[in-house]
């Protein structure tokens, strides 16, 4: 007989079981929860408000642990993970809730870094042994940890897709201006030969928007739909940004939402482009790394910043079909939130 130690981790690992094993025996996904920038040197008690929400799944959006290297072995990085390991509330959750992980630049191994960075093969190797991921996870197989995942019963399905925005992107557009107001660190750069996510990822996400689902959660590491800002976001390319709306738009799919990290701080936004239904975007960061003085203008955000350790949730309600996209504080009260009716994202 299981102890209850036992099945709970055995509940925790089916996040690395494949999407068919995922959706069977299981009750729609709820609540949703995720998170980005933990920085496993500092203390992090965000982690008991995360575990009394009670999340049915939980999503690491990148910056997981700060873990920068130089050196072919990346011990810097495999010294983080192991830290990570001993953090009671971060190893409480990887035991008990279901999860799923994506890497950002700093458990990527190289601050902004993109496909330059020379050690990402390490780096991919110890992202996918600290999440458990099994040997023949197709991750180990082909570049990059880019993934997706369907959850719940036909008529309740929730698409997670996590975007790997590192291994294959273009290098950035230096800003010429350093710390100006919406130039900080880079400049849109409309070269057609730059790209986020590569033409493997590319095709595959195509693919993947095209399976059948009702709510579907785009996870990107950094920012999609923010603008005035001059920080890392998919608007430093824009024809590849525009080419995810596009690519959201040709395969048909409904109820695309966008979930990203990264910036330290929280924020919503939404954006409405031509012929497609308003996309919505919740940015939550972060879960101990936080940019207090933040201020940016936000001509699509909806409401302020919010510049505190947060973490953000996804609430569905089925039978009213509607859903929740909140951000929460360490002490797990709602402080950003806005609800969203099934038919504005076109779910039938």
């Amino acid at each position: 007989m299981f102890t209850r130690r036992t099945l709970s981790k055995l509940l925790a690992t089916l996040s690395l079981a494949p999407a068919a094993a995922l959706s069977q025996g299981r009750p729609p996904l709820s609540r949703i929860a995720f998170g980005s920038c933990a920085n496993q040197s500092m203390a992090q008690p965000i982690w008991e408000a995360i575990l009394a929400y009670r999340p049915d799944l939980f999503i690491f959006a990148g910056d997981n642990v700060y873990g920068d290297f130089n050196t072919p072995d990346g011990d810097n990085l495999k010294r983080a993970y192991e830290a990570a390991r001993t953090i009671p509330g971060y190893a409480r959750l990887r035991e008990t809730v279901s999860h799923l992980a994506v890497w950002d630049d700093h458990d990527y191994g190289l601050n902004d870094g993109g496909l330059e960075f020379p050690h990402k093969a390490r780096s991919k190797e110890l992202f996918l042994d600290f999440w458990n991921a099994p040997a023949g996870d197709v991750r180990r197989q082909r570049e990059g940890i880019y993934d997706a995942r369907i959850i719940g019963p036909q008529g309740m399905r929730v698409q997670v897709i996590l975007l790997d925005v590192r291994w294959f992107r273009s290098p950035l557009r230096i800003t010429d201006q350093r710390g100006a107001p919406g130039k900080e660190r880079y400049l849109p750069d409309p070269d057609p030969g730059k790209t986020m996510l590569g033409a493997e990822q590319w095709a595959w996400l195509a693919d993947e928007l095209r399976k059948p689902a009702e709510v579907r959660l785009v996870v990107s590491s950094t920012q999609v739909l923010a603008e005035g800002h001059g920080w890392e976001r998919w608007g430093n390319f824009p024809l590849e940004k525009q080419k995810l709306i596009d690519t959201i738009r040709a395969s048909g799919a409904k109820g695309v939402v966008l979930l990203s990290g990264d910036r330290h701080i929280g924020a919503l936004y939404r954006e409405t482009p031509a012929d497609l239904y308003p996309l919505y975007e919740a940015t939550s960061s972060g879960l101990n790394m936080v940019y207090w003085a933040a201020k940016e203008a936000g001509p699509n955000r909806l409401g302020a910043i919010y510049a505190a350790a947060n973490f953000g949730v996804v609430e569905i309600d089925w039978w009213e079909r509607k859903l929740v996209l909140a951000l929460r504080d360490d002490a797990g009260t709602p402080r950003r939130a806005i609800e969203i009716a099934f038919d504005t994202l076109g779910i039938a």
